[in-house]
């Protein structure tokens, strides 16, 4: 798993090229949101269950047919494992949230998700849905604690959507 430091300097390394302008304003932004991004995953450490089950209670509210007989979340084991892939985003997220890169989403998470979920029979749009919900829960948790410029809050879980949508299940 690479940073938003490595990765910068991967790709100018390959390139055989000195920093320039716009890698001296990356590393900067990066850095001076430092603080901030630990802070955000104190926040999310802090209060992971919560977060899980209440993005879980307002995406069954949303879409009930989930949780009704022949629904995906229907029985308590798949309920489970709905909770259970949701926490799953979440902790990538997080992860994603201090690096400031989405490579980890890439290399853990999305890398083969359509298919499994598309083998189990798994609908994607909920995924996205239930991954949109932890975000607003997640942003507003963290400007609640006081952070603010959270916009890189939202990166992981918006990359994550938009990587998991892409392709039509």
């Amino acid at each position: 798993m690479r940073d938003a430091v490595t990765s910068l300097i991967k790709n100018y390394d390959v390139a055989g090229k000195y920093f320039d302008r716009n890698a001296i304003d990356d590393l900067k932004k990066y850095f001076e949101t430092g603080s901030a991004r630990v802070q955000a995953a104190a926040v999310v450490n802090g209060n992971a269950a919560a977060i899980v089950k209440q993005a879980g209670l307002s995406l069954f509210d949303e879409l009930p047919e989930l949780i009704r007989p022949g629904g995906n979340a229907y029985t308590t084991r798949r309920y489970a494992a709905c909770l259970r892939d949701m926490d799953y985003y979440l902790r990538y997220a997080t992860y994603a949230i201090v690096a400031g890169s989405m490579d980890v989403l890439d290399e853990r998470v999305l890398q083969g998700l359509r298919e499994t979920y598309n083998s189990l029979g798994v609908p994607i749009a909920p995924t996205v849905r239930g991954i949109q919900i932890m975000k607003d829960i997640v942003k507003s948790q963290v400007e609640a604690a006081g952070i603010s410029n959270s916009g890189f809050v939202d990166e992981p879980f918006d990359y994550m959507t938009r990587e998991l949508s892409e392709t039509d299940v």
